[in-house]
């Protein structure tokens, strides 16, 4: 059997999970090198995401000038660009891997299709449900916090940044946002994990045992406002909108990149694109364990680490048990 297929998955990576967090290396000058040019260096997924954050609000998104009132036209404007954005990301993603199915089974964890004919999705299909809460819920709520931020900009009534005023601190946020995004996740989502709110908010998002592009930001609508008020952020510490709408795709559409139920997006057999990590398909399957993501160590260390091996599936199920 190949060592990448198993019983339970049809792919996975080598097991158990390393571990690629640059916060447990911090002594590690070589690694830290790999992973800040792995991530900011090539043409990695957040790389594309700033490049298109900045031809997005150069050329696409209202100006500050026109966010100075809340006024119908620029909002509904923005709310069409987020809607079209989502709609492309998760859609187009659907359409290679589950349509066309361009890349067969190839670096896709669960062997099981998409869930159709079951009464617990709305019209009873995964992918419908899905869509409804992301193209709802999802992109009427973070388009809320987009507007509200672009307009506290606008209007001073929080620090603004410029490249050309100070270029060190504009490219930090850059790279800080995604750390701080994994930060945020990481609490919010042991909150939601609390009986009290899992049963009635984190439990429609968790009906996806099997993902797939849709399921990112498909969620109830108290998890979205918890989950996007990540964005807040931007109202304390010195930004520009162009970390906003960066923050903004990481948020929605690239919910769906993380999702996708794929590791790489494959072309000619060749890895082009990182979508969804391990870490976090197995939070799916068994849902009291990898809370956050593989940048921040927080799993580890507080003892909600999944390595992907059969013991740690046998200490999640006993802590879900003590929870439920």
């Amino acid at each position: 059997m190949d060592k990448n297929k198993s019983k339970e998955w049809n792919y996975h990576p080598d097991l158990p999970l390393a571990d690629p967090s640059p916060f447990t290396h911090l002594n590690d000058p070589i690694f830290l090198l790999k992973w800040f040019y792995k991530n900011w260096l090539s043409l990695s997924e957040r790389v594309l995401m700033v490049i298109a954050a900045t031809a997005l609000w150069f050329f696409v998104y209202p100006s500050l000038e026109d966010a100075k009132t809340f006024h119908y036209g620029w909002i509904l404007k923005t709310y069409f660009i987020n809607l079209t954005l989502m709609a492309i990301v998760a859609g187009s993603l659907h359409y290679f891997l589950y349509i066309r199915k361009s890349q067969g089974n190839k670096l896709k964890f669960d062997k099981r299709d998409l869930t159709k004919k079951n009464k617990n999705f709305l019209f009873s299909d995964q992918v419908k449900d899905n869509m409804f809460w992301s193209l709802t819920s999802g992109v009427f709520l973070v388009t809320a916090f987009h507007v509200i931020t672009i307009w506290l900009m606008a209007n001073g009534y929080t620090p603004l940044n410029n490249f050309n005023n100070n270029p060190i601190w504009f490219l930090a946020v850059l790279i800080l946002l995604p750390v701080w995004s994994a930060f945020h996740f990481y609490w919010i989502h042991r909150l939601l994990h609390y009986p009290f709110f899992y049963k009635r908010y984190h439990s429609l998002h968790h009906r996806n045992i099997n993902i797939g592009p849709w399921s990112g930001l498909s969620m109830h609508p108290v998890e979205h406002l918890l989950y996007l008020s990540s964005i807040c952020i931007h109202w304390i510490i010195a930004s520009h909108p162009i970390h906003v709408i960066y923050h903004v795709i990481y948020q929605a559409p690239g919910a769906a990149m993380t999702h996708a139920g794929y590791e790489d997006l494959l072309i000619k057999d060749k890895k082009q694109l990182a979508l969804g990590t391990f870490y976090h398909q197995l939070h799916h399957r068994y849902f009291e364990c990898n809370y956050g993501n593989q940048e921040m160590p927080w799993d580890r260390w507080f003892g909600t680490f999944h390595d992907g091996s059969t013991r740690a599936t046998e200490e999640t199920r006993a802590r879900k048990k003590k929870m439920y």
